[in-house]
């Protein structure tokens, strides 16, 4: 007989199954299953022998499995920290030492301090973040420049308050990151020119935002005031011009890829974000047209297999609909989850590129 499933979530008993047969440790703490034959209760990530799913029951608590009459497992200690969760708290610890400090900390006396060896941490850190140390101190100075350099006397005076040891080194890459000039981004857009239309397309109203070095957003939404709104928040200075020959061309070649996609879009993107962002936003764009991947499977691609719900917050992150194609990126079970303009959009998405696949 089968035994029903005493919880109702999000996450689906098919789902949950697969995770137990995946032993996928991080699913551990989202819910537990229990083996009636044994009397046992686990979590997803348990090294024992798969048990026969006819004889499983899956809850949200272990108190709620004790309830029921089960026991802890001794080998995956479901009611203490598993050692993904130790190391995921050790690098959280670390993360705050790393905002914390107003100067940079080396790897040795961060792994000190959360009481791991230097390799060990940094294997550890990059497994679960998806981003070495270094990158993550990287990523928090660009995160804190983008914050206080508008209310900064200078430039320099953030530049040095984010971190940076020289000027020197904070121009060597921060433009790209900022998607502009320091001086730019703290005026709010000064001196940029930026091309921008709104129009009608297949998914209904879509904006698109370009800057000399190319297309810096494309979104969709439910009025032009609401996505000309997103822009002017941004960016409050930016000038605004007209349309030119090149940003019309590039305008109409993405119209008409919502209306009938047939091969992968090819623009010249101003692609901004942290190294993990743009790692992950790259291998999007090699998903084929016409097909999925799950989170799982991109983080496998870019070398993190752990970093699955990084890569999630990495798609979630992303402002260039379509042309980083985020939609195209879905659960292990193959359902459809977020999407920032809509899951109805998404499926629509995914429906056109499909037909236009078979053809």
């Amino acid at each position: 007989m089968t035994i029903a499933d005493p919880i109702n979530e999000k996450i689906s008993a098919d789902a949950r199954w697969d995770g137990v047969l995946r032993k996928d440790a991080t699913l551990d703490g989202e819910y537990f299953f229990a083996v009636i034959t044994t009397g046992i209760y686990c979590r997803p990530s348990c090294p024992s022998r798969a048990p026969k799913r006819i004889n499983v029951r899956f809850y949200t608590s272990t108190a709620a499995a004790r309830a029921d009459g089960f026991r802890a497992c001794l080998r995956c200690a479901p009611d203490g920290l598993s050692k993904r969760e130790q190391q995921t708290q050790a690098v959280l610890q670390a993360c705050r030492l790393i905002e914390a400090s107003e100067a940079r900390i080396s790897l040795h006396a961060l792994a000190e301090k959360v009481g791991l060896s230097p390799h060990h941490f940094h294997r550890i850190f990059k497994d679960v973040s998806g981003v070495t140390p270094h990158d993550y101190y990287k990523a928090r100075q660009i995160a804190q420049l983008g914050q206080s350099i508008k209310n900064a006397n200078s430039v320099t005076d953030a530049i040095y308050a984010a971190g940076f040891s020289s000027s020197g080194r904070f121009y060597e890459n921060t433009s790209a990151m900022l998607g502009m000039t320091p001086t730019a981004f703290k005026s709010g857009g000064v001196g940029e020119n930026m091309r921008v239309a709104v129009r009608n397309s297949a998914l209904g109203l879509v904006m698109v935002a370009a800057t000399p070095r190319g297309i810096c957003t494309i979104e969709f939404g439910e009025s032009e005031a609401e996505l000309m709104q997103r822009l002017t928040t941004r960016f409050p200075h930016a000038q605004l011009r007209k349309e030119d020959a090149p940003f019309t061309d590039w305008l109409t070649t993405l119209l008409a890829h919502i209306r009938l996609p047939q091969h992968a879009l090819n623009l010249p993107l101003d692609v901004r974000g942290t190294a993990f962002q743009q790692q992950v936003w790259n291998a999007l764009q090699k998903i084929p047209l016409g097909e999925t991947q799950s989170y799982s499977q991109v983080a496998q691609r870019i070398g993190k297999p752990k970093a699955a719900r990084a890569v999630a917050t990495a798609c979630a992150s992303n402002v260039l609909a379509v042309a980083i194609p985020c939609h195209r990126v879905v659960r292990g079970t193959g359902e459809l989850s977020g999407y920032r303009w809509g899951v109805e959009r998404k499926c629509s998405l995914l429906e056109a590129e499909s037909k236009a696949k078979k053809k």
